[in-house]
């Protein structure tokens, strides 16, 4: 089966506006990318669902902001709960509007509920300071509040914890929110809507809006004087559009962009180990993920041994429908995404790089293409410039450790990183000089509630998780005091 009616859950397809399921309008078709069958038909938001949501934002603002910490970190604690009591729907769902292996998506439930538990605990342990000025002349007390209301636009590439990473810190640091799902994947960010509620959060304090024309929807709300904050996870070129809007009226900003990470294997490396973590960091998602490894440096003197051994890896992956037994990839989210890859492979391969496994789609329905890896890829192959989100592994050789970190960093993106060496004085200086927000030693999967997530020059601002995730969403207040 692979519809709604196979979840014992009743999944929201109207808006989820201010605390309760509202129909709109109009409605868009949510496909399931294993078939290219439509999965369920969901309410689409326009401008005037936008404006509703934030008027009850902005409504319940100084109420939720006046609630005590610990009321809002039982609420999230009880959304946590509800989330692991309702795992294998969480699962199946993720699965059938986004394609991937229902292992992962177990997975990414686990990940994305830990979100909640997480800021359920930070949300007691906002603070401030208190000290006398050193002049003399009085006291200085410092203090955070809430930035106010939010905007969250969030990807379809994991639907539930890009929403959990965003809407967990801002309802602990006390902040309302509107969240515009992707429309691939809108069916997961509605149940967490109905999931907070029953846990207790006040009506007005969380909408979630689909919708097919997201400009029409967001435009309005960036131009607003009422919003104060937006967060954006999604590609550069669409961050940059965003970061301009948002600057019309300051708004405080948070942006996790697109990636291009490089994955550095040197000479003295454990091979076995570094394509273990290479299958980790490649494969995860299906390759559509914004921390995985793109571009594989390998030293020269053990290249050929690294791409025979990934590419043995890679053939013995087995595709198909993520809710089926035993598949490990499953589709790409759209034909359009497929496409998209496809021609990143042809763009290498014309150039010279060497197919030794895949290199074309696959399947009669669906959008799935072949596990691949290129070998001997070119400079001037846009592979190694874009950010293929796909099951495609570019190798390319280098010689000496300053030649691997030139080439790591040589791209405008720097979210994250992947070194493998047995040396722990050059695992330091490498990670040291990678221009990456985030570093992975001898590791193929970095992300963890309990860290920073983000990137510098292209790939973003803030950070997402952590201890600084909830600053994210905080206003610091300095008080002068006699």
């Amino acid at each position: 089966m692979s519809d709604l009616t196979v979840l014992s859950t009743d999944v929201p397809t109207g808006l989820w506006l201010a605390g309760e399921q509202v129909p709109a309008r109009a409605a868009f078709a949510v496909h399931n990318p294993a078939t290219g069958e439509v999965l369920a038909d969901v309410a689409d938001a326009g401008p005037a669902d936008g404006l509703r949501a934030l008027d009850a934002a902005v409504r319940t603002q100084p109420g939720w902001a006046a609630t005590p910490a610990r009321d809002r970190a039982e609420i999230l604690r009880r959304a946590w709960e509800l989330i692991i009591a309702a795992r294998d729907d969480f699962a199946l769902l993720m699965t059938l509007e986004m394609g991937k292996p229902l292992a992962e998506s177990h997975s990414e439930v686990t990940y994305g509920a830990e979100f909640l538990r997480w800021f359920a605990e930070e949300a007691v342990r906002v603070d401030g300071r208190y000290l006398r000025s050193p002049s003399g002349q009085g006291r200085i007390l410092v203090t955070k509040q809430p930035v106010g209301p939010t905007l969250a636009i969030t990807p379809w590439n994991f639907p539930l914890a890009m929403g959990t990473r965003k809407v967990a810190p801002a309802l602990a640091a006390g902040c309302t929110i509107v969240v515009k799902p992707a429309p691939e994947t809108p069916l997961t960010m509605l149940l967490l809507g109905r999931v907070l509620a029953d846990a207790g959060l006040p009506a007005g304090v969380l909408s979630v809006l689909p919708t097919s024309d997201a400009a029409g929807l967001t435009e309005p709300l960036l131009s607003d004087r009422r919003l104060r904050k937006l967060t954006f996870t999604g590609s550069t070129k669409v961050g940059k559009l965003l970061q301009a809007k948002a600057a019309e009226g300051v708004l405080r900003t948070s942006l996790e962009l697109g990636g291009n990470a490089p994955f550095v294997v040197f000479d003295d490396a454990d091979i076995d180990a570094a394509v273990a973590g290479a299958m980790l960091a490649k494969m995860r998602n299906i390759g559509e993920a914004c921390t995985a490894a793109n571009r594989f440096h390998v030293d020269n003197s053990i290249r050929a041994e690294f791409t025979a051994r990934l590419t043995d890896a890679m053939k013995a992956l087995t595709v198909g429908p993520g809710d089926e037994p035993g598949v490990q990839v499953g589709p790409l989210i759209s034909e359009k995404q497929r496409a998209t890859v496809a021609e990143l492979v042809d763009d290498a391969v014309g150039k010279g790089a060497v197919v030794t496994t895949g290199g074309a789609r696959t399947g009669d329905l669906g959008y799935y293409y072949e596990p691949t890896v290129l070998a001997d890829v070119p400079a001037d192959a846009r592979i190694l410039r874009e950010e293929i989100f796909g099951p495609v592994a570019a190798i390319i050789g280098f010689d000496g450790e300053q030649e691997g970190i030139a080439a790591a960093n040589d791209t405008e993106y720097g979210l994250a990183a992947y070194v493998y060496t047995n040396g722990l004085e050059r695992a330091l200086r490498v990670a040291e000089q990678l221009e990456s927000g985030m570093v992975g030693v001898n590791r193929g999967v970095i992300s963890d509630v309990a860290a920073p997530f983000g990137g510098v020059k292209e790939s973003g601002l803030g950070r997402e998780g952590g201890l600084e995730g909830i600053e994210e969403y905080l206003e610091t207040k300095y008080i002068a005091l006699p």
